[in-house]
């Protein structure tokens, strides 16, 4: 009876931008032959009608790629459409096998063998790769919308420093810089020296009209009081000013657009994230861009290790020490910190009282609960990110619902609670 292993031809690639090198080797670790093709798709077929001179009778082909994501995505992508086998070998195990090889150069086949080696050595544990489209595209919009965020905090602080130098106070005349009426008295008004003759009833005309009546004469006479219109007019610095301004509002517009095919990319997806209090869809389609497929992962404590909040443990002997794990996807792992903060954090229940409410009752009494038994804080947020992940786990697997504890008051000013009462009710989903 043949070894389950002997089925296969296991083919490595190395995937580069331009071309990818693919290496065959047998179940026996021995190399059968060498390709190097363009990262092309019309190339795509003729490497498949070469790799058939390598591949051994009575087996299939298995492909094992460093990179499905981004320059072997196209290629990934192919191989699963003409039904052949792709599994993903992590960039760090190729690695640690060139290292345990002791082999001192490093060339595109030589990666390719050694992702081979890995292949056919974990050939049970290495994860399957999927076509997993609508995640890819969730993750692609996921990404440009933080970038375009990211990039417009720096602009709002560099367009601050712009502006106070000019407006000090220009923070009390308008709600932001996000508002049309700042947006618009900035690109006509952008120093002191352009409201050089300017009188409050003209301020006030310009007002009214893009603020469509809610700013009139008060805040006219506000902006004039509080302003040098002598100052000396630099077109230069006008220019830059307008210039920082108009990219700040595109981006604004850029990030309404990306945000609105990230929910119709999300709702194709129907999952059940929302049903949460503390994530909408932005926040949802976040983690679940990190996750992808959750079949990948078939239990939570696998998810958990993925996200790095799964504890690592060091043992010799009688000696046992865990600590906290630093790997994992450190992205995911911040959005699991954040949605804790979320669900633990506590709100005034009325303005002016000593009372305070939080949006979750259950995890809040079991961050209080874990404090009590001698963790800190920060120790207990990782023990409600642990649940979190078994609850959200199931339900990606299960397609449930969360149903949300009542909200009700859980302690007062001085810290006293008063007890939450609530509890997570998803049935699977208990940790």
């Amino acid at each position: 009876m043949l070894h389950p292993k002997m089925k296969y031809t296991y083919v490595g690639i190395d995937s580069h931008k331009d071309t990818h090198t693919a290496v065959f080797l047998n179940c026996f670790f021995e190399k059968l032959g060498e390709l190097t093709f363009d990262n092309t798709a019309c190339k795509f077929d003729v490497f498949l009608a070469q790799a058939e001179v390598y591949k051994q009778e009575g087996t299939t082909f298995i492909f094992g790629l460093e990179d499905i994501s981004s320059f072997g995505r196209a290629l990934t992508v192919f191989l699963l459409n003409h039904n052949h086998h792709v599994k993903h070998v992590n960039s760090y195990l190729v690695a640690r096998e060139r290292k345990n090889q002791t082999i001192t150069q490093k060339t595109d086949a030589v990666d390719a063998e050694c992702a081979a080696r890995v292949l056919i050595s974990k050939f049970d544990t290495l994860p399957t790769a999927t076509d997993d489209e609508p995640y890819w595209l969730l993750r692609t919009l996921v990404v440009q919308r933080d970038f375009i965020m990211r990039s417009n905090v720096r602009l709002k602080s560099y367009l601050h420093s712009l502006l106070t130098q000019d407006f000090p106070q220009y923070h009390k005349f308008f709600c932001g810089l996000e508002g049309k009426t700042a947006g618009a008295f900035f690109m006509k008004y952008p120093s002191a020296g352009t409201l050089k003759g300017v009188t409050e009833q003209d301020l006030e005309r310009f007002l009214l009209a893009h603020s469509h009546g809610t700013l009139g004469i008060e805040r006219a006479r506000e902006i004039l009081q509080a302003t040098d219109t002598n100052a000396k007019v630099y077109e230069e610095r006008n220019m830059t000013v307008k210039s920082a301004l108009r990219q700040y509002q595109f981006n604004i517009a850029e990030i309404a657009d990306v945000e609105s095919a990230l929910c119709t990319v999300y709702r194709g997806l129907n999952t059940t994230l929302t049903s949460m209090m503390g994530l909408d869809i932005i926040s949802a389609a976040q983690i679940l861009s990190c996750i992808g497929d959750i079949r990948k992962f078939s239990t939570p404590a696998k998810l958990a290790r993925y996200a790095g909040i799964a504890p690592t443990t060091y043992a010799s002997g009688k000696k046992e020490t865990q600590y906290a794990n630093t790997r994992g996807n450190r992205e995911l792992n911040s959005h699991f910190y954040w949605l804790s903060v979320r669900l633990t954090v506590r709100h005034e229940a009325k303005r002016g009282t000593d009372e305070y409410k939080t949006i979750n009752p259950f995890f809040y009494e079991y961050m209080l609960r874990k404090m009590s038994e001698g963790k800190t804080k920060r120790q207990a947020l990782k023990c409600v990110q642990r649940r979190l992940v078994n609850i959200i786990w199931t339900m990606l697997t299960h397609n449930e619902e969360y149903i949300n504890p009542p909200i009700v008051a859980v302690g007062t000013a001085k810290g006293e609670e008063k007890g939450g009462g609530g509890k997570a009710k998803t049935e699977k989903a208990k940790a």
